[in-house]
């Protein structure tokens, strides 16, 4: 993908859990995230569409819970992390979260900015260590750095 003459890469990120074998289960088995490189008991890489996620147990004590920020009227958690995806992909991956009556919910899927250059598909989810992630699909795919 390019953006303004650059190249998209794959980020990655590193974050802390709680447990494991729980974030493995979400993950790897709910979400379909297929599994990277791991160290037992130590950390567990996975591929979220297409990014580089490192998940580090750290003690329950040096998770914190987030704060929140206001988004269109919602509580979003601060700090979240999340993954931008096509339409298709995004309604297939909340009807499956909408299914599965496990899903942490934070924001239920929703389509927010309606008529406007950011008019977005939005949905938040909980983790099993608390993180919250944010995936989101754009109506019109130049308009992700619209101002």
């Amino acid at each position: 993908m390019q953006t303004k003459g650059h190249i998209m890469y794959p980020f990655h990120l590193a974050f802390p859990v709680t447990d494991l074998d729980a974030t493995r289960r979400f993950y790897i088995e709910k979400l379909g995230c297929p599994a990277g490189r791991s160290s037992p008991g130590q950390w567990l890489d996975f591929d979220l569409f297409g990014h580089q996620m490192s998940a580090h147990l750290r003690k329950s004590d040096a998770v914190t819970a987030p704060a929140t920020g206001t988004v269109d009227g919602d509580a979003v958690p601060i700090p979240h992390f999340g993954v931008v995806l096509d339409m298709a992909t995004f309604d297939a991956l909340a009807e499956k979260l909408s299914a599965d009556d496990s899903t942490d919910w934070i924001i239920h899927p929703k389509r927010r900015m309606v008529g406007q250059p950011g008019e977005q598909a939005t949905l938040f989810v909980r983790d099993p260590s608390g993180n919250g992630i944010e995936f989101k699909a754009f109506a019109d795919k130049a308009a992700i750095f619209a101002t």
